[in-house]
């Protein structure tokens, strides 16, 4: 190897190690074991499902452990998919996975308990 190739070769590595250490405020990781409270917007479709947080304004891909948010919202009765509702729930954050639907949001909150879903979205951050 030249030594034209093997400074080329180090450029390359040493800035995709540099990006690999880097990441944007919007892929933000938040992998926690801590059980949170998230009072937003989630809106279910064939193909989405996402929560809109109304405190911190971010989008998050949901996972329905607790197999019971994506059912109340079907009993809700929508004729449309993706109506949103308002939430609230018991969750944590993992990371999203980089080649699903999941990668485009913030993190994605894996729904645990459901304590709250409601046609009515109360006043406040949510109703703007």
């Amino acid at each position: 190897m030249s030594k034209a190739q093997i400074i080329f070769f180090s450029f390359f590595l040493f800035l995709g190690m540099a990006l690999a250490c880097t990441s944007s405020d919007k892929k933000e990781i938040r992998n926690s074991d801590k059980t949170l409270i998230g009072k937003g917007l989630y809106s279910f479709g064939p193909e989405l499902k996402f929560f809109f947080n109304c405190e911190d304004g971010k989008e998050y891909w949901v996972a329905d452990s607790a197999k019971s948010l994506e059912l109340a919202y079907h009993n809700l009765g929508f004729e449309k998919p993706y109506t949103p509702v308002y939430i609230e729930v018991e969750f944590h954050y993992v990371k999203s996975d980089t080649i699903a639907e999941s990668a485009n949001y913030d993190s994605t909150m894996v729904v645990t308990k459901v304590l709250k879903v409601s046609k009515e979205i109360p006043e406040g951050p949510c109703s703007e």
